[in-house]
């Protein structure tokens, strides 16, 4: 696939993802955070099925969706992605970034829409602040999502499980969320649409405007060496 068809892809799908947020967004404010769909539902169901080994998974789990661990991943998807010292700095600054900002927009809108959490009497697991979109959720499927990325950047032979044990991950993160009471099924449909839109953004604005000798070094370091010397 071409920079070109890989820009317009990205782009194509953060766009749904961004409109299906949005419209998610704009139900939730105008119900005032109160639960909508299926919310109810889902949290009773979790509260009615905790035996205590459930809930230490679903806690350690949980645990791996925000703080050092999500960083440290996406660190090493940068190391995974260059194939130089200069490549694999770049790639790591950009990973980071891509979370980072994604993590400083998510807050703003959690603080825009003020979604007040389920009761606490029926959480398992510790939470702060507003509820939408679910933090963990969002971290964690931004994440896999750039992990998986350099997988496929950097393993083209048996990729295919590793991406979906990264994805797995990323996916249950976000389930944990409401298993544990702390969010909404709502909260964490929206952190998933949210971090979607935001890595289709990423990826579709480093396809279209990273330098293409960058791009040609992560793919191919000897042929980028050869066009530096040539010059």
């Amino acid at each position: 696939m071409n920079r070109e068809d890989l820009a317009e892809l990205a782009g194509s799908v953060g766009l749904g993802a961004w409109t299906a947020f949005g419209v998610l967004s704009m139900v939730v404010i105008g119900h005032e955070g109160a639960p909508l769909f299926t919310d109810e539902d889902v949290l009773s169901w979790s509260v009615a099925h905790r035996p205590d080994m459930a809930l230490a998974v679903a806690r350690g789990l949980t645990a791996t969706g925000t703080g050092i661990v999500p960083y440290a991943l996406v660190v090493l998807a940068g190391l995974l992605t260059g194939r130089t010292a200069h490549g694999r700095l770049f790639a790591v600054t950009l990973a980071t970034t891509c979370l980072a900002s994604g993590q400083g927009l998510r807050y703003g809108v959690m603080a825009l829409v003020a979604r007040p959490r389920p009761a606490p009497g029926d959480w398992a697991g510790h939470a702060s602040g507003w509820a939408f979109p679910s933090g963990h959720t969002t971290t964690a499927a931004l994440t896999a999502g750039l992990v998986i990325l350099a997988i496929r950047v950097r393993a083209p032979h048996g990729r295919g499980p590793l991406c979906l044990a990264v994805g797995c991950w990323g996916t249950l993160v976000g389930l944990t969320r409401m298993y544990l009471g702390v969010h909404w099924f709502t909260d964490v449909v929206g952190g998933w649409l949210f971090a979607v839109g935001w890595l289709g953004v990423c990826v579709c604005a480093a396809a279209r405007w990273l330098p293409t000798g960058v791009v040609a070094e992560w793919a191919d370091p000897a042929r980028s060496a050869r066009e530096r010397t040539s010059r």
